[in-house]
């Protein structure tokens, strides 16, 4: 078996004792981002597997936009990655009341 050449860690334990490898990670060409894809970014980041920067680079990502997943991330969890959250979210960190 042939292991590709990488900067950094090929795999990092989690705190819930799971394991995160480079293959758990979403694919360079994702164009549709769905909540696991963006939070499995920010876990890799997080844990130390990939850095800021790499992830830019890879997901071609621009800094506020991964910053804001991983804002996201730590306030409300995989919940706040998802798309149809992201006003609901908004207007509960701004503190205003929305209508049911």
């Amino acid at each position: 078996m042939y292991l590709k050449k990488t900067n950094g860690p090929r795999a990092v334990t989690l705190p819930d004792g799971s394991v995160l490898t480079r293959a758990d990670l979403p694919e360079p060409a994702t164009r549709r981002w769905v909540a696991s894809r963006k939070a499995a970014v920010v876990r890799g980041i997080l844990y130390g597997l990939i850095t800021r920067d790499q992830a830019k680079e890879i997901y071609h990502l621009s800094e506020d936009e991964l910053s804001e997943w991983v804002r996201a991330t730590a306030m409300h969890g995989i919940e706040g990655l998802k798309a149809t959250a992201v006003q609901r979210f908004r207007r509960q960190d701004k503190g205003e009341m929305y209508p049911d």
